[in-house]
């Protein structure tokens, strides 16, 4: 057992010190001091002992869990019911794809022009616009072997020259095209090439700095000769009317001024008559003759003469649907002969072509309201749809653009796309002219395919159940977490919502929380997202 002194040792009171021997050397007391030192050792091991297996115990319970612990632990959080607003809008179902903006004609400039006599074929001699350019009516694209080819407004291909005489809607619109550029036609009747478009169209040439060709190659020598026939003619109707007269007077002479009678013998008289008589007649025949030689030479003049005079050339002119025009790309370069397009040129107005897919096309219709927005510039414009192919087609092939030259000008409906995806040919035009910057634009089309006539209830698709008796249903989940069920006929579908109208007498409003889900992580809030 302890005693008093080691207890009061242990609890950090030591005792008085034991006396020692006189001598200094230890005795007693010594060693009773050396014992209470490796007690109080041995007390504070122990203290630290327990407090390591306090803390072992501890962690061993932590790690070591019983199967049925492990089984629970394992086990998937309760699930949470997602839910989300109905809403009180107007519903769009809309269709999203990819367009180009292209022009409402495009041509390719290839010029049909002679190269001359003396000369090879034809040949660029002056490039006049360059890619980006603006093309006005009267400009002259490119100059080949000395002529000029130059774009005036119409829609009428040209198919061939236009000669002083010709008549149709192709005449018209040259008529048109030279009043424009402040050249009248005069008195002549619209559809007829006549002297005042004559004058006009050589005003027009020279006014550009070129000659107009002759319409006759002849070097006027049928004019000529048509002149020379009515000079001709009317000297012979002189002469014959000359001789008229002359026969005329000398069958006069042998009848007497008084009474009649011959102032010769009866013999005389008569044969003067009768000689008479019948130079007249010669006279007479010969004056008429010449007369109708004359009306004959003077229409042949008049055709001499409306068929002379400049002619357009089939190979000279662009007709382009609009202006300004914009030279798309330059092909030809001065002293390379011509074997086809020298230049694009591409007018009239922008619009937008886009190819849908088999489960697109049965949701786009004509006159259906569409978005254009540019990424690159970011411009928005409204359009309409006016078109969608009834049959597959493949990029480039739908709506191509037209190769000009002397046969064909072509309107060129549509533009060339770059040949690859396939699809259903959409054709959307912009309700106001669209920004020339957009020309050759990779855009995005949005569709309304289909909008709610007003607002309407609209939900989440996900929020919609079809039972197997055909009936629809959505959700309801009351404030106090209740559910119940509300009949609903569905209507518009678009961007993940259905517009929906309760029947059979259900309840439903803007703001109810419906059901569209359930979450497995349990840690939801209970709403969609």
């Amino acid at each position: 057992m302890v005693n008093e002194e080691d207890s009061e040792a242990v609890a950090g009171h030591p005792a008085a010190a034991p006396d020692l021997p006189a001598d200094g050397s230890p005795g007693e007391a010594e060693s009773t001091a050396a014992g209470l030192s490796r007690r109080r050792r041995w007390v504070a091991v122990l203290a630290i002992g327990a407090v390591l297996l306090a803390g072992g115990g501890v962690a061993a319970s932590a790690l070591i869990k019983s199967p049925s612990q492990a089984a629970a632990d394992a086990r998937p959080p309760a699930p949470s019911v997602l839910t989300a607003d109905v809403e009180y809008r107007v519903l769009a179902s809309t269709v999203i794809t990819r367009g180009q903006v292209i022009a409402g004609q495009s041509v390719q400039v290839a010029p049909q022009i002679s190269g001359g006599d003396g000369t090879g074929g034809p040949v660029v001699t002056k490039v006049g616009a360059q890619v980006g350019d603006t093309v006005r009516p009267g400009k002259v694209l490119v100059e080949v072997s000395g002529r000029p080819v130059f774009a005036l407004p119409g829609k009428v291909p040209v198919y061939r020259d236009l000669k002083p005489g010709a008549t149709g809607g192709d005449v018209r619109q040259l008529q048109e095209a030279l009043r424009g550029l402040g050249h009248p036609t005069g008195a002549d009747a619209l559809g007829t090439f006549g002297a005042g478009t004559k004058t006009a169209l050589t005003a027009f040439y020279t006014s550009i700095g070129y000659d107009a060709l002759p319409a006759l190659d002849d070097d006027g020598s049928g004019l000529k000769s048509a002149q020379q026939a009515v000079t001709g003619a009317e000297r012979a109707v002189e002469d014959a009317r000359a001789a008229a007269e002359n026969t005329g007077s000398g069958a006069g002479s042998g009848t007497d001024s008084a009474d009649g009678k011959s102032t010769g013998g009866a013999g005389d008289g008569g044969g003067a008559g009768d000689g008479g008589s019948g130079g007249g007649g010669d006279a007479r025949r010969q004056l008429e003759r010449a007369t109708e030689d004359l009306a004959t030479a003077r229409a042949e003049l008049t055709k001499a003469r409306t068929a002379a005079g400049p002619k357009l050339p089939a190979g000279e002119v662009v007709f382009l649907q609009g202006f300004p025009a914009r030279v798309d790309a330059v092909q030809g370069k001065v002293g390379t002969p011509v074997t086809g397009s020298v230049m694009t040129v591409s007018a009239g107005r922008l619009l937008v072509q886009a190819y849908l897919q088999e489960h697109q096309k049965g949701l786009v219709r004509k006159g259906q309201k569409v978005e254009i927005h540019s990424e690159l510039t970011g411009i928005t414009a409204k359009a309409k749809v006016t078109s969608v192919a009834d049959t597959l087609s493949t990029q480039g092939q739908g709506g191509g653009r037209s190769t000009t030259g002397a046969d064909q000008q072509g309107e060129g409906q549509g533009g060339e796309s770059a040949p690859g995806e396939s699809g259903y040919l959409l054709e959307a035009t912009p309700d106001k002219a669209l920004d020339p910057k957009l020309a050759g634009q990779d855009v995005r089309l949005t569709v309304e395919a289909a909008t709610t006539d007003g607002k309407a209830l609209v939900v989440p698709i996900t929020a919609i159940t079809a039972g197997a008796d055909g009936r629809t249903t959505v959700t309801v989940l009351t404030s106090g977490g209740s559910r119940r069920q509300v009949e609903v006929e569905a209507g518009t579908v678009g961007d993940g919502f259905v517009a929906v109208t309760p029947v059979a007498g259900g309840r439903l409003s803007k703001g109810d929380k419906v059901v569209t889900g359930v979450a497995s992580d349990g840690s939801g809030s209970g709403k969609s997202s």
